[in-house]
């Protein structure tokens, strides 16, 4: 068993109207799909898309990888096309439109659609549409999984938690951020799956994954980025979590340059388009 012969499989909900999967609950899909579709909702989404989450898949070290975007079939036209125009220059994406349906079951049948019969095991992370991974997330998340063969060998499926990174917050005046450590949250977390496994990452809670599998935590530095901004599922009720966050200085924007080509610049002229 070889990681280099591991298929590695990211999914990204690219604002798609499941039923369930959502801290907000809506009366239906329809409502949902209004609340998702909102224009000064959706322009967030696709600018914090655009300025965190693409430059650093762009730009993974290890380029052997497919990223899943799921949609609705209802997502508008005219937002789609603006998806798929965004994503170009990235090959290892494929956009799968749904109609709406179980959260749970779709986001499996999104990565299954993908899988690839092979012998070795299929490496698989999950990521919100405004967050980020490390340039070096896949080769690391490779690497791990060779260090840790025997556990893959003997387990279903075995969770690999990069747990430190950073919240961040773009804006027409750069990024604001602060490191944090945090287990289990969904950018930097991955799982391996046995093949002909049909289980994938989306079948459990994120939070609770040790519940159901050895799961390997690395405190490697600067793995992940999450988006903060008003429109975060998690911000949308009371008693919210906050962070102290910072304006970067230079050498902050240096750092995210090199570890998720996220440039402080590109995101002021991002975020100043009218």
């Amino acid at each position: 068993m070889d990681s280099r012969d591991m298929q590695v499989i990211g999914l990204c909900r690219f604002s798609y109207p499941a039923l369930g999967g959502f801290q907000v609950e809506h009366d239906d899909p329809r409502t949902r799909a209004a609340y998702l579709y909102d224009p000064a909702r959706i322009n967030d989404r696709f600018r914090i898309f655009e300025a965190f989450t693409l430059p650093a898949l762009r730009a993974q070290t290890d380029p052997d990888f497919t990223c899943v975007i799921v949609i609705g079939e209802d997502l508008p036209d005219e937002m789609r096309s603006r998806l798929e125009a965004l994503l170009e220059g990235l090959p290892q994406a494929q956009i799968q439109a749904w109609p709406a349906g179980p959260h749970r079951d779709v986001m499996r049948e999104a990565i299954n659609a993908v899988r690839e019969d092979r012998k070795a095991p299929c490496l698989q992370f999950r990521m919100d549409d405004d967050d980020a991974v490390s340039v070096h997330f896949v080769a690391r998340l490779r690497a791990l999984a060779q260090e840790c063969r025997p556990l893959l060998r003997h387990n279903a499926h075995v969770g690999f938690d990069f747990n430190t990174g950073w919240v961040a917050a773009p804006g027409v005046d750069g990024i604001r951020a602060a490191q944090v450590v945090e287990p289990l949250w969904t950018p930097a977390l991955a799982m391996s799956s046995k093949p002909k496994n049909r289980n994938t990452i989306m079948n459990f809670g994120h939070t609770r994954l040790g519940r159901f599998m050895p799961v390997v935590s690395m405190p490697t530095p600067h793995m992940f980025l999450r988006g903060h901004n008003d429109h975060n599922d998690s911000r949308q009720k009371e008693n919210i979590r906050r962070f102290g966050l910072k304006p970067l200085d230079t050498e902050g924007e240096a750092l995210f340059r090199s570890e998720f080509n996220v440039d402080a610049d590109t995101v002021r002229e991002i975020y100043a388009r009218r």
